[in-house]
């Protein structure tokens, strides 16, 4: 059966060449993990101000989800969601479950996505991603998190880098709600990513983080508050995800959010599903743990990284494992300028 899939930058994204069912999604967490790939970005005060006056309000509102990725070697081919990127074809081992999958992808399509209207402090920690991508400028989402340097970004590994080189103008606008930066624009010192997302583009390892700069002589998380972030937790959880979705018929104005019990892929990841119809935009955006929807706090383990095209539905996030932490460990123990 020939099936397609979409990145939602939602990327969907180009996986590994060796893809394990989802049964065995956490076997190699307790496997020391390698060390993060890293990027310096605006790392001098300078620069920063050229970042910072690059983006104005007009190209915030003017950039859109990210193209297609070019097709990777291996036995899955995932591409992004976007207006006029075909999506490529790829082959699912045979499998009793796909009839059912069908129909549930049916069922799934009108599921989730509501504008975030309950407040709290989800408002400030999680904001829009914008960034420069082969030359055109592109949004995703992130959220702020706890940290020893209290500088800390957590967001999609293609969020960060795509097509074999890291994006540049990367900043981060907390709160962002119809083009207001109530919190202002963060400018990235630095970028980290798992060694299989820079190396192979490997969707189980689509998780990135940013550190960003001081503003106007504050830390990121002493203006916004941070969220609490957990690695190797149990699967199937109830779950929140948050983003800031750009494509049809989301505008990326606005904060949207899923929940739901999380499902595990068993199609061609090792990924956490969740029913959600967010779309381009809201790739990187959070997924809680434990999410209070009164004080709109919880502990961030996965974020929003892929849909299949068959099922746009359902929402697919990586699991934060082994590879994950150590790409927030590196991030949290850098020093900003």
């Amino acid at each position: 059966m020939r099936r397609t899939a979409r990145l939602v930058p939602i990327l969907a994204l180009a996986a590994g060449s060796t893809l394990l069912s989802a049964a065995v999604a956490q076997s190699a967490t307790a496997a020391s993990a390698a060390p993060p790939a890293e990027e310096e970005a605006a790392d001098t005060k300078s620069e920063q101000r050229v970042v910072q006056r690059y983006w104005t309000e007009a190209k915030m509102e003017a950039a859109l989800p990210l193209d297609a990725l070019a097709p990777k070697k291996g036995g899955v081919r995932l591409t992004a969601e976007t207006n006029t990127a075909q999506a490529q074809p790829f082959s699912v081992p045979a499998d009793p479950a796909d009839d059912v999958a069908d129909s549930r992808a049916v069922a799934a399509r009108a599921s989730g996505g509501s504008p975030w209207t309950r407040g709290g402090e989800i408002t400030k920690t999680a904001g829009r991603v914008f960034f420069t991508y082969q030359g055109r400028n592109a949004s995703c989402s992130g959220n702020a998190v706890t940290s020893e340097n209290e500088s800390t970004v957590i967001t999609a590994g293609h969020c960060v880098k795509m097509g074999g080189a890291f994006h540049t103008n990367w900043v981060f606008v907390p709160g962002y709600n119809n083009g207001e930066r109530p919190h202002g624009t963060w400018v990235a010192t630095t970028l980290y990513t798992t060694p299989q997302w820079n190396n192979n583009e490997d969707i189980n390892y689509d998780m990135a983080a940013a550190v960003v700069a001081p503003l106007n002589g504050r830390r990121l998380t002493d203006v916004v508050g941070g969220q609490g972030v957990a690695f190797n937790q149990a699967r199937r959880q109830q779950m929140h995800a948050f983003g800031y979705p750009a494509a049809s018929p989301y505008d990326g104005s606005k904060l949207i959010y899923c929940s739901g019990r999380a499902f595990d892929d068993f199609l061609a990841s090792r990924d956490l599903g969740l029913n959600c119809n967010m779309t381009g935009g809201s790739s990187g955006g959070p997924w809680f743990l434990n999410f209070n929807e009164s004080t709109g706090l919880g502990t961030q383990n996965s974020v929003n990284s892929f849909k299949y095209n068959f099922a746009s539905g359902w929402m697919f996030g990586p699991y934060f494992g082994a590879e994950a932490k150590a790409v927030y460990d590196a991030a949290q123990s850098t020093g900003t300028p």
